[in-house]
């Protein structure tokens, strides 16, 4: 196993480590939560720039990545909607997103297409990891400063929606029409 691949096994292991930060109340478990997203996205990011520089790329970590992406965002977005710190239809909306566009890719792929991460794909990963940490941060930590999170929250959905249609529509017709390989 290559370092890209285990910095992406070491993002899913954080997962269920910040979800019980974030649900057990316990003095700081907001701090301790937060700092477990943060570490858990810079891997993310990581991961990607060693696979790329070092020409590390592999299958598994093709597979790897992606999936422990949307497993970090997704328990992220149902603990804070536990939390009460984020609306049930917009987690649902931004999870049902993460789901529909690794479906499509999926699609593509197996007809031998790549879609490329678009340049709205990026700033949604981006901001949504700076929105949902500050989420996670919560109201004790930024005070009233937490409201520009909320505010975000409305950026990241809308960047989801917005980077699923340019995805289906720039992609889907040619998707659609060719056969699978």
């Amino acid at each position: 196993m290559n370092v890209p691949n285990a910095l992406s096994l070491a993002r899913i292991v954080a997962i269920p480590v910040m979800v019980a930060a974030m649900l057990i109340p316990f003095e700081g478990h907001d701090l301790a939560a937060c700092a477990i997203f943060v570490f858990a996205s810079l891997t993310d990011w990581l991961d990607g720039w060693l696979a790329r520089r070092k020409g590390l790329v592999t299958v598994l970590g093709q597979l790897l990545d992606p999936t422990a992406d949307k497993l970090l965002i997704a328990s992220a977005l149902i603990c804070l909607v536990e939390l009460g710190r984020v609306p049930a239809w917009a987690a649902i909306v931004i999870v049902g997103r993460e789901i529909a566009v690794t479906g499509f890719r999926a699609m593509a792929s197996s007809k031998g297409i790549n879609i490329p991460a678009s340049a709205f794909g990026k700033a949604k990963m981006g901001s949504e990891s700076w929105i949902i940490g500050a989420l996670v941060l919560g109201p004790l930590y930024l005070g009233k400063f937490y409201i520009a999170a909320k505010i975000g929250l409305w950026l990241v959905f809308a960047l989801a929606v917005l980077s699923a249609v340019e995805y289906f529509v720039r992609f889907g017709p040619r998707v659609i029409s060719q056969p699978a390989e």
